[in-house]
């Protein structure tokens, strides 16, 4: 890609400058002026527009202001990998190439607006223009992490009766093995440098297809992004965010939590598959004009992360990732780096123990800024500019939520009170809260208790409305920021010949948080099996069977009932 960028992008982009358009029919605004008026959105003192879109009137907004001169030199997209290759795209630079994507996907895959792909890709470029692509053909773009299997990949072709798929090499066999069973699939893309039997190649066609593409014009309401996420009981949910809920949703925290501005580099370490990616990779950064830096690591490796990506050396001034990363990064000796650019961290996907947070301000002098949110919402909670940091706490209620603790009728509890972490959607429900959860009305009018949205998460709120949190109240585990139901690891037990029966639990952990417990009574054929050896088979059993990161890494065996053991 960076070969290709280097050859052929600067005289395209010479030819297709697109004539200046008007923002939202009003004036031609300035930088802090964007960032103002979708501020203003989130804090209910302009109305949501009826038409929004993301890509035209954020993406392309930032863009007339970079060739204006009026927004800062720094990229709006720059990656890196551990084979020193690079990338750097400029809004001008990623519009192109956006448009050109937007027209394969139109033209070659022949899909429509309304339409759903799934996209199971790494960090990698592509992925960032398929997210625009989709945004501008008004295609429901279904992101996925590639840990994925061939049963994963099959249910949520499936379920959500995606018209197209899109991975690489690595995962493309799994997808054919699955062929058969999805009917409603039309077309395949791969993203690599050779072709493959069946698959339009992505990379081919970028080098072909026309920029020359008129975004398409999207209600608020309409739907963008879906998203699977596990539930207590049953497969995963489909959860649907509109344009505006995710593309204007993000403004306050962005700037009041995320503290970017469009002289900010962002380097968040969420996988493409996870929510996280979304509000931190994509909305939050860019609605404020900031560029996202992504470093295409396979695995988060905290003894090899600070040297090579070494903060000291890109002008990164934001840092995001999951508290086991910043748990295991504390336990390594950090004062040998002087990171001059860096100036704000952040942290999200699941409680940051106090101590770490400690650890962290003493060894770099930076604190670390909590927020708190779910796939079916933006930011609930943060710990905002200009606020008293409480160490262990989610902070405060960010616009345009009203966040209160319920009890399970749905009335509101006193201060220091246990009970259901809630958002307001009576009498109005906020814009950048999820449609619904796809084919499932049940539950999707389950998540409401009264007058409130309850995120089956268990919190205090204390006299100064800093909210903390203290567990689920199902039995989801959450373990290093990945959400996995324990009905998925148990239906992927009982497949092996070894199980008649099994129970899956959540355990606590020192530096993953929770990790997943299994306790399975043995067919009477493997009793006598080494338990050792049955355990690690039993392992790799759930790890080809689902996705890896929800493999037990502690199992119990008994010949007895699931109820006579403990945890």
């Amino acid at each position: 890609m960076r070969t290709v960028i280097k050859s052929w992008i600067p005289q395209c982009l010479r030819i297709l400058r697109p004539p200046c358009r008007f923002f939202h029919r009003c004036n031609r605004l300035l930088t802090s002026q964007i960032i103002s008026y979708y501020d203003s959105i989130n804090q209910c003192k302009k109305e949501l527009p009826e038409y929004f879109n993301f890509a035209s009137d954020v993406l392309d907004e930032w863009l007339r202001l970079e060739k204006d001169g009026r927004r800062p030199a720094n990229p709006a997209f720059w990656w890196v990998n551990d084979e020193g290759e690079e990338v750097k795209w400029s809004f001008e630079e990623l519009g192109f190439l956006s448009r050109k994507a937007a027209n394969i996907l139109s033209e070659a895959c022949g899909l429509q607006r309304g339409d759903r792909i799934i996209a199971v890709l790494p960090r990698i470029p592509e992925w960032w223009l398929l997210n625009v692509a989709c945004m501008r053909t008004g295609i429901v773009f279904i992101p996925g992490t590639s840990q994925l299997t061939a049963k994963d990949l099959l249910y949520r072709l499936q379920a959500s009766k995606a018209k197209c798929i899109i991975t690489n090499d690595t995962l493309a066999p799994a997808v054919e093995s699955v062929m058969p069973d999805c009917q409603f699939l039309k077309s395949k893309l791969i993203v690599a440098k050779g072709r493959r039997d069946g698959w339009l190649n992505l990379k081919e066609l970028l080098l072909v297809t026309s920029a020359d593409h008129k975004c398409v014009k999207t209600r608020s309401e309409d739907p963008m992004l879906i998203y699977f996420t596990s539930g207590s009981t049953g497969s995963p949910k489909m959860v649907v965010q509109s344009h505006s809920s995710y593309g204007i949703g993000f403004a306050t925290s962005g700037r009041y939590w995320m503290n970017l501005t469009p002289s900010d580099i962002m380097w968040n370490t969420s996988d493409t598959g996870w929510v996280k990616a979304a509000w931190s990779s994509v909305f939050a950064p860019w609605i404020c004009g900031s560029c996202v830096f992504v470093h295409n690591m396979p695995q988060f490796k905290p003894t090899q992360t600070f040297p090579r990506i070494k903060l000291e050396k890109y002008p990164i001034t934001a840092f995001c990732t999951a508290p086991t990363a910043y748990r295991m990064l504390v336990q390594h000796d950090l004062s040998s780096y002087k990171f001059m650019s860096l100036k704000h961290c952040l942290s999200g996907g699941e409680p940051l123990n106090p101590e770490v947070m400690a650890k962290w301000k003493v060894q770099t002098g930076l604190n670390i800024w909590e927020g708190y949110g779910q796939t079916e919402t933006v930011t609930i909670c943060a710990n905002m500019k200009g606020m008293e940091i409480k160490p262990g706490s989610l902070g405060k209620a960010v616009p345009p939520y009203d966040v209160q603790i319920i009890d399970d009728h749905g009335a509101i509890l006193p201060a220091g009170v246990e009970g259901n972490i809630a958002v307001r959607v009576q009498p109005k429900r906020p814009f950048c809260l999820f449609s619904e959860y796809v084919d499932n009305p049940e539950k999707t009018a389950a998540s409401v208790c009264g007058n409130f949205y309850v995120t089956g998460d268990r919190g205090i709120m204390d006299e100064e409305g800093y909210v903390w949190f203290v567990g689920r109240a199902d039995d989801i585990i959450n373990s290093s920021g990945y959400r996995i139901g324990p009905f998925e690891v148990e239906s992927a037990l009982i497949q092996h010949p070894a199980v008649s029966e099994s129970a899956v639990v959540s355990s606590p952990d020192p530096v993953r948080g929770e990790v997943v417990k299994a306790f399975v009574v043995l067919a009477p054929a493997f009793v006598s099996h080494d338990p050792e050896k049955l355990t690690h088979e039993l392992q790799q059993h759930v790890k080809k069977v689902t996705a890896p990161y929800k493999y037990p890494r502690k199992v119990g065996t008994s010949q007895k009932k699931i109820g006579l053991l403990t945890v």
